[in-house]
C-alpha cells in the first residue's frame, strides 16, 4: 500500500543481511567503525564470527574486503557512502572492479542523509565516480521492499556491487507481488503525460509528486531507477515513448548521475522529449536536513509538480 510509512532502509538492510547471514556462514560483514550507524548490532551480538571491524581506514575495509572474497567469502563491506567512495575509490577500482572479486560494497547515509554535517559528509558523487569505472554495478533502492530484495540478490551476486542507502523512514512503494532485478527498473505507478524518473529515497517524492498532478488532471508514470548500472535503456525508452516528457529525480550532483545518464541515452536515439534533471547542482550547498536541502533544490513533491506544469506549459 503506498501510504503506508515503513522503517528506514538502513534498518531492513541489516535485518535481512541478519536473516541472510543466519542461513550462510560465508557471509562476513566488514566494518570500517561503522557498526552503530549501519544498524549492525544486532548482527555482530549474535554473529560475531561473521563480522570484522578494520577501524576508521575505508581504504583497508575495501582491501580487506577484496582479499576475503579472493579467499572464497561473501563480502559485504560497509561503511559511510561519503567516505567508502571517495576515500577509498582507487582501491574500489582496482582491488574490487579490477581483480574482478564479487564484494558488495554498502554506502550507508548516502547522498545529504547525514544533513546538518555538511559538505564532508554528503555523497553526492558516488554515482558518477563508480559509473565511470568499468565492471560495477551501481544500485538504489527506493523503499524496504526493494532494499530486503537488493540484500538478497547481492548474496548471489558474482560481480562488484555498490548499494546505496539513506536513514529516513520510507513508504511502501512497491506491492509485495512486485518483481525485483537488478538492471530493470520498477514502475511504481503508470501514466501517459510525464515519465517522473527517480532513484533511492527520491523515488517517495516523485510519487507524492505524481498525487498532486493528478488532481490538475496530469497523468505522471513514476519510476525506480533503483539500477543505475547496468541502466535499463529499454525501460526509459519505453516510458518515455508513451509520455514524451521526462523529469528525473536524484539525491545526487547533476553531473554525473541519474539525469546525465538518461540525457545520454535520449541524445543518442532518434527521440525528442520535453526533459528537466533536478539534483544538486555545482555550488557550494545551502546546510540543512536532508528534506530542507532537497527541498531548497526544487525536489519536494509541490516544487516536482511547479516543474512539470512548467514543462509541459500548462497553467495549473
Amino acid at each position: 500500500m503506498h501510504n503506508k510509512i515503513g522503517k528506514p532502509n538502513l534498518e531492513i538492510f541489516s535485518q535481512t543481511l541478519l536473516e541472510q547471514a543466519k542461513l550462510n556462514q560465508n557471509i562476513l560483514v566488514v566494518t570500517s567503525d561503522s557498526r552503530g550507524s549501519g544498524k549492525l548490532v544486532p548482527y555482530g551480538e549474535q554473529l560475531p564470527n561473521q563480522i570484522i571491524e578494520v577501524g576508521i581506514a575505508e581504504q583497508n575495509l575495501v582491501g580487506v574486503a577484496a582479499g576475503l572474497a579472493l579467499g572464497g567469502k561473501n563480502v559485504f563491506a560497509v561503511s559511510p557512502a561519503s567516505f567508502l567512495t571517495a576515500r577509498s575509490l582507487e582501491q574500489i577500482k582496482n582491488d574490487i572492479a579490477y581483480s574482478d572479486h564479487p564484494v558488495t560494497l554498502v554506502g550507508i547515509s548516502a547522498g545529504i542523509s547525514y544533513g546538518q554535517l555538511g559538505s564532508t559528509h554528503h555523497s553526492l558523487h558516488d554515482f558518477a565516480a563508480l559509473r565511470a569505472i568499468n565492471n560495477m554495478t551501481i544500485v538504489s533502492p527506493a523503499d524496504n521492499f526493494e532494499t530486503a530484495e537488493a540484500i538478497k540478490s547481492a548474496v548471489h551476486y558474482e560481480k562488484p556491487l555498490y548499494i546505496r542507502y539513506g536513514k529516513k523512514p520510507m513508504m511502501d512503494l512497491n506491492d509485495k507481488n512486485s518483481n525485483f532485478e537488478i538492471g530493470k527498473a520498477s514502475i511504481i505507478r503508470q501514466g501517459n503525460d510525464i515519465s517522473l524518473i527517480a532513484t533511492g529515497e527520491t523515488v517517495q517524492r516523485a510519487y507524492l509528486a505524481s498525487l498532486l498532478l493528478e488532481k490538475k488532471g496530469i497523468s505522471a508514470e513514476v519510476i525506480s531507477m533503483h539500477t543505475i548500472k547496468p541502466f535499463d535503456t529499454q525501460g526509459l525508452l519505453k516510458s518515455i515513448n508513451k509520455t514524451n516528457a521526462l523529469v528525473t529525480i536524484e539525491e545526487h550532483s547533476i553531473y554525473g548521475g541519474l539525469g546525465e545518464c538518461c540525457s545520454s541515452i535520449i541524445s543518442q536515439s532518434d527521440k525528442k522529449v520535453k526533459f528537466k534533471i533536478l539534483g544538486i547542482p555545482d555550488e557550494y550547498m545551502m546546510n540543512g536536513s536532508q528534506s530542507d536541502v532537497l527541498d531548497h533544490y526544487g525536489m519536494s513533491p509541490e516544487k516536482i509538480s511547479k516543474t512539470v506544469t512548467d514543462l509541459l506549459s500548462i497553467d495549473k
